[in-house]
Order: C-alpha cells, then sequence, then structure tokens
C-alpha cells in the first residue's frame, strides 16, 4: 500500500523530509506553509502536486493520508490535534508537544480514532538502536547502571529566532534536550520517577545549559548535560555490569563500540547509514500504519514527554501560552 503524504512548514527539516521521501521512492502530495511564495517554491522543488493555502485545507484533503509537521513547537498540539480529528495519521517533529497534558490529549484523540501518532526523534528508528537493544536484552553485558549523555549546539544569539523565544517554546530542552531524554529512555527499563535537575536561562527567559540526573524504579540512573551556547560533543554511554557501549554523534548514528571490563577488548558495531536516518523514519510510519503497531515507539514518546515536563516543572519554565 502506498501513501499520500502532505507536509506542513517548508523550513531545514521539511526539505530534509521531502528529499528522504523523494529518496524512499515516495511522492508528496501536498504542503502547506505559513508563506504561499515558499510553498511554491517548495513543491517545485520537490515535485509536490498541490499546495495549499492553509492547514486547515491540506488536512481536508480526502488524498492525504500521513501529515508531516515541521513548524515550530508551539503549534503541534494544535495542529496534530486538527490532523486526527481530520483522521490523518501524523508524523510530527521533536519536540511533538511542550508538555505531556498537551500529548496526552493527543494520544487519546489518536485512539479513539484508530490512527497513528509518531515523532522526529531520529534514535528510536535508525537500525544501530535496535541491534543496541537486542545486545542489552540478551544479558551479555549484564544490568544497566548507568546512562550518561552530552548534547551542546553554539547557536548564534539572536533573541528573534525560535531558539531563544519563549513564546515559541524555544530553550535547550525542547530543541536538543529531547534527543538526550529519548537516548536515556531507550537504554533504561523503565520510564524515570526521579528527577533531580538545575539549569541557567538567557535573557528571554528560556533555557540555556541544564544538568539533569535521572532514576527509575529498578535503580538504573541517567545523567544529561545540556548546552545552547556551547558546543559539546553530541556522545552518549551506557554502562552496564560488564561493560559499556559508545556512542558518537548518537542521534543518527551508525556505528557504536562495546568495551568488554574483563578483558578490555573492544568490539565495533554497524547497523544502518546515518544519511538514511529520515527514509527509517519513514519506513516505521509507514509500518505503523499498515501493521497497526507503534505502541511501543508512542509509549516511549509519552515516558520522555512526561520526563521532560518534570524538568521544566522544576524550573519553574511556564511557557506564555500555556
Amino acid at each position: 500500500m502506498s501513501f499520500q503524504w502532505g507536509i506542513v512548514g517548508t523550513g531545514v527539516i521539511a526539505n530534509e523530509m521531502a528529499a528522504a521521501l523523494h529518496a524512499s521512492g515516495r511522492e508528496i502530495y501536498g504542503v502547506t506553509s505559513g508563506r504561499e511564495e515558499q510553498a511554491q517554491a517548495f513543491a517545485e522543488k520537490y515535485n509536490v502536486e498541490q499546495v495549499f493555502a492553509t492547514f486547515e485545507e491540506l488536512v481536508a484533503d480526502d488524498t492525504v493520508d500521513i501529515v508531516y509537521i515541521a513548524t515550530p513547537h508551539n503549534l503541534h498540539a494544535q495542529m496534530i490535534r486538527q490532523a486526527l480529528l481530520a483522521d490523518k495519521h501524523v508524523f510530527c517533529e521533536k519536540a511533538i508537544t511542550v508538555n505531556d497534558r498537551q500529548l496526552e490529549e493527543c494520544v487519546a484523540l489518536a485512539k479513539e480514532r484508530n490512527l497513528v501518532l509518531s515523532d522526529g526523534v531520529t534514535l528510536f528508528h535508525m537500525p544501530l538502536y535496535k541491534e543496541l537493544r537486542r545486545i542489552v536484552a540478551s544479558g551479555k553485558l549484564g544490568a544497566v547502571k548507568m546512562v550518561q549523555v552530552n548534547f551542546g549546539s553554539c547557536k548564534e544569539y539572536d533573541v528573534n529566532n525560535r531558539f531563544f523565544s519563549k513564546e515559541l517554546a524555544g530553550g535547550a530542552l525542547l530543541d536538543i534536550g529531547v534527543y538526550a531524554a529519548s537516548f536515556t529512555r531507550f537504554f533504561m527499563t523503565a520510564k524515570p520517577n526521579v528527577v533531580l535537575t538545575t539549569a541557567n536561562y538567557f535573557e528571554t527567559g528560556v533555557d540555556e545549559t541544564s544538568g539533569i540526573l535521572l532514576k527509575n524504579e529498578v535503580g538504573e540512573m541517567a545523567v544529561i548535560a545540556l548546552t545552547m551556547r556551547a558546543k559539546q560533543p553530541k556522545r552518549g554511554v551506557i554502562a552496564c555490569e560488564k561493560g559499556f557501549i559508545e556512542i558518537s554523534n548518537y542521534p543518527r548514528a551508525e556505528k557504536a563500540t562495546i568495551t568488554y571490563t574483563e578483558s578490555g577488548q573492544v568490539e565495533t558495531i554497524t547497523s544502518g547509514e546515518t544519511d538514511k536516518a529520515l527514509q527509517y523514519e519513514i519506513q516505521d510510519m509507514e509500518e505503523y500504519i499498515t501493521n497497526q503497531s507503534g505502541e511501543e515507539n508512542l509509549t516511549m514518546i509519552r515516558d520522555v514527554m512526561g520526563t521532560l515536563t518534570s524538568i521544566r516543572s522544576q524550573w519553574g519554565l511556564v511557557y506564555p501560552f500555556e
């Protein structure tokens, strides 16, 4: 079965998704954007069949099967709800919503209408992570004890940019922190039930740097370090009783190393291709629809958003529209 995709937004990640859809042999049925001239240019570039003047017109079209949302975070929840009410499956860029209340409302609506809801956290869809989960589950490394993960970007400081805008749900946590929180949740056997954290803030009120400590009911722990005005390596480590896994550039990784504690032996694990990260997202999304699956992925997404919401609650960071 082939699916007709409708794209909402024409920014950098929307262009990446359009290119991935073409590379996967899919056609893009429709696009819409806040600026019609940008939507027209996007349509010409990617041979999109329909340009819609509004989001409402796109989701109302019966030909559209899957709505891909690539707009600022503050618009996600409203757009997801509208698409679901129009009986469309939804693949939304991260962060899927800005808090767990919004997400749970969307999840309930998707379940009620028997629709698939997923998000653009690439690592959930990368073949490498599926292989690493199999290795950890096999017990050959023993129990997971600690997960450590960093993500630091150095955004040019511009108070008018969405990354620094409180009105647009800016800040490090929802932009890059969602990757780090997703990494930790992927390797923990249960969601965190203890969250300790502190942060520094920009003059706009959004988070700039933060340290986060997580623990779950079985005692597995995670440490996260985020920075938005200082580069860090995108590095994750999963420390187990009999060895540790190390992954560099982890959001779209194709390679990891396992160092065995007793022997010091280093094993390299490779699976998938970094350049095909969004193609794996497309493949998984369509399989979720075809096989009526995806519940495990959605559970991960919900757990991550619960953690992000708890973190912001401790900081006392509330966006104006919440």
